[in-house]
């Protein structure tokens, strides 16, 4: 059974996580829905003569739903039937396409990774070729999308309150990882009955870093699978491509990012592969790779990959 969960005023929440929200939809943990998601302020969107397509349901959500907090424009939250905490929910990310034939990217003075370099702000669009998957920049290069959405989480724990969406934690929420593409699968720990899974800031292309603030923002529908998971425990998400396992550790200092990162690395090779944690140690200084997946939303991020070729035992 496939579920389509559209935009709108009554589907979105702008800004915020809440594990207080009420879900827009339920479903059954193996189902699938397919989501569509917009992006982006009355202050990113082009003028109706600039002949662009804007999603007429963009309109309605900057008229009608208030930003709450700054942050991002999620869609959801929808709950999995029977998930409680201390589960997991497996997001198994089918498939990710554009919504609309442009984008914008924003460099504002005081942020972005040289947040004192550069005083004035600028917001630019994009247009999108969804034939040739191009982005058509303004010095003429036609950049190659790969698109995937910067925000994917869970609702966080209650205790927590009403969070911004733009700093990611254990939740998930704004992570940023440019490995998120269709055929990918993403791993939350639940926190709270229902597991609230919400999405947004689509992205046509980012590099790693996303340096200047923000990717190519636009809007994508994602077909997601829901799968919950009782056999695994996770106190932070993590990912698995069809060639590599994904760690992530988010926060203000990178040092401690790339920490969390490569023990939650270690440990998974020894749940694996039943290597020793000296052994794992040693493997991901030969054969793993840290990258900084994101500088620029207060929480910074950090992802180790590790090839599963080279690991023995059985996937999840």
């Amino acid at each position: 059974m496939v579920t389509r969960l559209k935009a709108s005023p009554d589907t979105c929440a702008w800004g915020y996580f809440d594990a207080t929200l009420d879900p827009v939809l339920e479903v059954e943990s193996g189902e699938t829905v397919v989501i569509e998601t917009v992006s982006g302020g009355p202050e990113h969107t082009p003028s109706a003569e600039a002949g662009f397509e804007i999603p007429p349901e963009l309109l309605e959500i900057h008229a009608h739903s208030p930003r709450q907090l700054p942050g991002h424009i999620l869609t959801g939250p929808v709950a999995i039937s029977g998930a409680r905490p201390g589960q997991v929910l497996e997001v198994q990310i089918v498939d990710v396409q554009l919504r609309q034939n442009w984008g914008w990217n924003i460099i504002r003075p005081l942020a972005g990774t040289l947040p004192d370099d550069f005083q004035e702000a600028r917001t630019t669009i994009i247009p999108l070729n969804r034939d040739t998957m191009m982005a058509d920049l303004s010095w003429g290069l036609a950049l190659p999308m790969k698109p995937f959405f910067g925000v994917m989480g869970v609702a966080p724990p209650l205790n927590w309150g009403r969070i911004s969406t733009i700093q990611p934690r254990a939740h998930g929420g704004n992570l940023d990882n440019k490995e998120l593409v269709a055929g990918t699968t993403l791993y939350l720990p639940v926190f709270t009955n229902g597991a609230l899974f919400s999405c947004g800031d689509g992205h046509g292309a980012q590099g790693d870093g996303e340096v200047c603030v923000t990717a190519i923002e636009t809007a994508l529908q994602g077909t997601f699978r829901f799968v919950l998971r009782d056999d695994l425990q996770l106190n932070y998400p993590r990912a698995q491509t069809p060639t590599h396992l994904i760690t992530m550790g988010m926060h203000e200092d990178l040092n401690r990012c790339a920490e969390m990162a490569l023990r939650d690395m270690i440990a998974w090779i020894v749940d694996r592969t039943g290597l020793s944690r000296e052994d794992a140690y040693m493997l991901c200084s030969l054969a793993g790779d840290l990258r900084i997946t994101q500088t620029v939303n207060g929480n910074k991020g950090v992802h180790m990959m590790m090839e599963t070729a080279l690991l023995a035992g059985s996937a999840d």
